[in-house]
């Protein structure tokens, strides 16, 4: 069945950037919304961003201004895109997808890429 795969964490000091990618191996055609969330030692899952097929976007406060998330709707790909990244950042960052398969709605989870900003 359905599978992301993320990639792109790391440990990355202050002000750094970084890159995550998410691949789903799902019919891209399928997918509805692919997105980020993020959970940090003792807090809760949390929205970074998502992206809807048609382009639109949702923005956590947090992100806004220094996280951009994209998709290649034709390969079934996300990036988000950090910049100035603070300790508060770190986390593990789960790709999520809602996606219809064989007529019913789902929901698909990556397993998670750890980033670590601290210098």
């Amino acid at each position: 069945q359905g599978q992301l795969v993320e990639s792109g964490g790391g440990l990355v000091q202050p002000g750094g950037s970084l890159r995550l990618s998410c691949v789903a191996s799902l019919n891209p055609f399928s997918i509805l919304v692919m997105g980020w969330y993020r959970q940090a030692p003792g807090k809760q899952h949390e929205l970074v961003a998502d992206i809807n097929s048609g382009g639109g976007t949702n923005y956590a406060d947090f992100a806004k201004g220094r996280f951009t998330i994209s998709r290649d709707n034709a390969e079934g790909r996300a990036y988000l895109q950090m910049n100035s990244l603070k300790p508060e950042d770190t986390a593990v960052y789960y790709c999520y997808a809602a996606a219809v398969v064989s007529g019913k709605k789902d929901d698909y989870w990556g397993q998670g890429t750890q980033v670590t900003v601290s210098s």
